[in-house]
């Protein structure tokens, strides 16, 4: 990472834009404008669209990927057009803080999944496509969506070094850590064999 090449004016201004940007819970907005109740109080209570699934709104689901990947994607592609790349990465991780601790919701939001795809395809395609495929290739053999999202999360920063793009190793570390974390329920779930899989409502 090289935001230390960013005036700190110009990295806090991309950080509130990006935290902005983040922090809209598309999962919630769908849900009430669709009738689909309360996310919160369904399911996992995540506000994301594995949660919005559960609700059997298959359509509902794909648009809060879509939005929730979106928007990260939004926040990075602005920030490097107008500022740069150091930008685009303070954008972009800010965008997943906001995701996963927005203000409009008490600092209680989802766990950044779409998010972090969005951003790692906006930021580098080819690792993000790598993103991507390790996700659906878990998905498809496990049905466990948070199975999937750590091991893309945590495959991430070596596809960054093997795919040419060594100097996002630590912005790859540090979103993953931070998907970890949001995901240690999950994980104790997966070990005690009692998580949820895709679909179920």
């Amino acid at each position: 990472m090289t935001i230390f090449a960013t005036d700190i004016t110009t990295a806090v201004a991309w950080a509130s834009i990006g935290y902005l940007l983040g922090s809209i819970p598309f999962g919630i907005l769908l849900a009430r404008v669709l009738n689909l109740g309360d996310l919160r109080k369904i399911g996992s209570g995540n506000i994301g669209a594995t949660n919005v699934l559960r609700t059997g709104n298959k359509k509902a689901a794909a648009a809060t990927l879509l939005l929730d990947g979106g928007k990260g994607a939004v926040a990075v592609l602005i920030a490097r057009a107008i500022a740069g790349q150091d930008a685009a990465i303070i954008a972009g991780l800010f965008a997943f803080i906001g995701h996963c601790f927005p203000v409009w919701l008490k600092f209680k939001g989802g766990k950044g999944v779409a998010t972090f795809i969005g951003i790692m395809l906006a930021i580098a395609w080819p690792v993000g496509l790598a993103v991507c495929a390790t996700w659906l290739i878990t998905a498809v053999v496990s049905r466990y969506s948070s199975l999937s999202a750590l091991l893309a999360a945590g495959m991430s920063a070596v596809y960054a070094v093997f795919l040419g793009y060594g100097h996002l190793f630590g912005f790859c570390i540090v979103l993953a850590v931070l998907i970890y974390w949001r995901h240690a329920e999950n994980i104790r779930r997966l070990r005690a064999g009692t998580e949820s899989k895709i679909g179920k409502k």
